[in-house]
């Protein structure tokens, strides 16, 4: 996993959340976006807004979770959306 790269998501993640629920948790690729964090789905589009300014379209959270079902959803990590963005941006627009 590119490193810089999950620590700019787990950056985004952060500013989405808030420090001030995180204190000192840590954010590691297992960190569960639902269980662990606790993302409403309010939270997920200001997510999936912030991965896409930053990254470009490519970075479509809609489009990665569209197959899923809901417990798939509800288990997504922190490193399974770095995954996903990395294998975007290797893939040409």
């Amino acid at each position: 996993m590119n490193n810089d790269l999950f620590d700019e998501v787990a950056g985004l993640v952060r500013e989405v959340i808030g420090e001030d629920f995180l204190l000192d948790e840590e954010i590691t690729p297992a960190t569960s976006c639902s269980q662990d964090l606790a993302l409403e789905s309010i939270e997920f589009v200001e997510l999936s807004e912030r991965l896409q300014q930053r990254f470009g379209q490519q970075a479509n959270l809609a489009t990665f979770v569209a197959d899923m079902d809901i417990d798939a959803f509800m288990a997504i990590t922190v490193g399974e959306l770095t995954a996903y963005i990395t294998a975007k941006l290797a893939t040409p627009a």
